[in-house]
């Protein structure tokens, strides 16, 4: 088992690390690690080609750019989506059903290259299309590593994840290179249809256990709505998501510029840049077989500034210097690059519950890409209107500035260590009536006994509980204080509906948010709490306040203990 520990600048690994290889001795996590392989090293077959394809084509800097934009753009608009289906549905099935389409997809457009009708717009289109496979694809892939691995491992398994990444940058772009200059991108475009079809292979092997029903299936706009909810009333998971951004946005010029870097500052063909891309990828490689000994030396957060940091040297020497000079640079910006993604990657991994894990994942993926898309596009027109080292050096800048701002914003020390099991202390309601599931919305009242000598003990304490209550599906939370009884305070916040607040209650009550109350009653007079369930009335003029079935209204009592 690995045990987290602190440090005063942010959260740190264990001393006794898990192995970054004990996952691939389990089968099935082993078997979809290399399939992903396969696939990965065929998406970056792709994007070379793509570029390769464009700059053949004489197309501008800003358009060759566009190809990143164009594969990333998808998660903007489809990534919370993919999060919802794959906490809806059947991750597998749903894996499979995507990956089909990827297949087709990628198929087409290798036949429209070989038969020489394809256009610059087209293969856009076309990325668009095969992005959008991705961007659904990506948040159930992330949520099923927590099913195929321990707990203790998942950093590990994050890790083993961006080893198939860039192991397949290392090789893709190089045997791309190859394959374009002996028989153009069409044939490219051919493999990694194949590629996709490893998924497929490795997905039907994988006979994954039946999960347990969790009550009425939520609705697609429910379900995103509630993601959203956790999100905005997560510090740990707003953090990360900040820190995803302010290296993603700048980092992407990088990846968008590469390509015209190598052909017209470095003056190479395809293959140099197939070399190019590989160096980084090596880089990356190196960086994971680093990564756990960083952490075990260095706080997280001092392993984010570093990593900013010495990408943003490798952005300036890449900027003015020729291909040789880089190179060495190159290697830094690929382990920088694996040492922040891997990072990010399992703290938010290990900061989601399981009932929003692929939402969350998705709100994450779709922050990281998106800041990649918008990044991409813009570098590429700075690069357009002020010269391609003039993009790179302003990059670069920002980056310093990422760099810095860790200072200001770290991660949160709690970061991967919240508890994140589901509670079942929040007392299960008794009512004189059962409500439909979508009678409401409902009021739920919780009266607490506090001296004034620990009021404001408690009033703090209370902003954490009313975090949770948000988080998992209230609105329109406040404590109020009796005028009449000075000891007594009532909570209250309202659900939309019965359904809800069954979801709230039972399965998205962690350990960690009753952590938070039991703190709070610890400063009361007994240490109790009485709650009470309010329904809306129907009146005259119809519902007041929201639907419900029935004119009557029920409320009771359960002791918190």
């Amino acid at each position: 088992m690995t045990a987290v520990t602190m440090s005063s600048d942010g959260v740190k690994s264990a001393p006794e690390e898990t192995s970054a290889w004990a996952p691939l001795k389990i089968a099935i996590y082993r078997n979809l690690f290399i399939a992903q392989l396969v696939s990965n090293i065929g998406t970056w077959m792709q994007t070379v080609g793509a570029q390769w394809f464009l700059v053949e084509h004489h197309s501008s800097a800003t358009l060759i750019a566009l190809v990143q934009t164009a594969s990333l753009t998808p998660t903007l608009v489809l990534g919370l989506f993919g999060g919802v289906f794959a906490d809806l549905f059947d991750r597998r099935r749903l894996l499979i059903v995507i990956q089909t389409y990827a297949v087709l997809a990628a198929a087409v457009l290798a036949a429209l290259a070989f038969t020489g009708v394809l256009t610059p717009t087209w293969l856009l289109v076309f990325t668009v299309a095969i992005g959008c496979g991705s961007a659904l694809t990506a948040p159930a892939w992330q949520a099923i590593q927590p099913e195929l691995v321990p707990r203790e491992q998942i950093p590990a398994a994050a890790s083993l994840g961006s080893v198939t990444v860039n192991v397949a940058r290392a090789i893709g772009p190089a045997l791309a290179g190859v394959v374009v200059l002996q028989a153009g991108p069409a044939a490219v475009f051919a493999l990694n249809a194949v590629s996709f079809a490893a998924i497929i292979v490795a997905l039907r092997s994988w006979k994954r256990p039946a999960c347990a029903p969790l009550g009425e299936r939520e609705s697609i706009g429910l379900s995103i709505l509630a993601a959203l909810r956790w999100v905005r009333h997560g510090p740990v998971t707003r953090r990360i998501l900040l820190r995803s951004a302010l290296f993603a946005f700048p980092a992407s010029a990088l990846w968008a510029l590469l390509p015209v870097t190598a052909a017209r500052h470095w003056h190479m063909n395809s293959c140099g840049y197939g070399l190019v891309l590989a160096t980084l990828g090596v880089g990356a490689v190196i960086g994971v077989a680093l990564i756990a000994h960083l952490r075990r030396l260095f706080a997280t957060n001092t392993v984010l500034a570093g990593s900013a940091g010495a990408y943003a040297l490798g952005l300036l020497v890449v900027a003015i210097g020729p291909f040789g000079p880089a190179i060495p640079l190159l290697l830094v910006c690929g382990m920088a690059w694996i040492a922040t993604l891997t990072t990010l990657n399992a703290a938010v991994q290990l900061s989601l519950p399981h009932w929003v894990r692929a939402r969350g994942m998705a709100v994450y993926l779709l922050v990281f890409s998106g800041s990649q898309a918008l990044g991409s596009y813009l570098w590429g027109l700075i690069a357009a209107h002020f010269g391609l080292a003039q993009s790179l050096l302003a990059a670069a800048a920002l980056l310093l500035l990422t760099a810095a701002s860790v200072a200001v914003l770290p991660l949160r020390p709690e970061t991967g260590t919240l508890d994140l099991t589901t509670s079942t202390a929040w007392p299960t309601p008794t009512l004189v009536f059962q409500p439909d599931p979508n009678d409401g919305p409902v009021l739920i009242s919780t009266s607490y006994h506090v001296t004034d000598e620990r009021i404001h003990q408690f009033t703090a304490a209370m902003l954490e509980v009313g975090r949770s209550r948000s988080r998992t599906g209230g609105y329109r939370w406040r404590l109020y204080r009796s005028g009449e009884d000075p000891q007594l305070v009532i909570e209250e916040f309202t659900v939309p509906s019965w359904a809800e607040f069954d979801r709230q209650h039972s399965t998205r009550w962690l350990a960690s948010d009753n952590d938070a109350l039991a703190s709070a009653l610890q400063c009361t007079v007994d240490g109790r709490a009485e709650e009470h369930w309010y329904f809306a009335l129907a009146g005259p003029a119809g519902v007041l306040g929201g639907p419900l079935r029935t004119s009557a209204s029920a409320s009771s009592a359960a002791p918190f203990s």
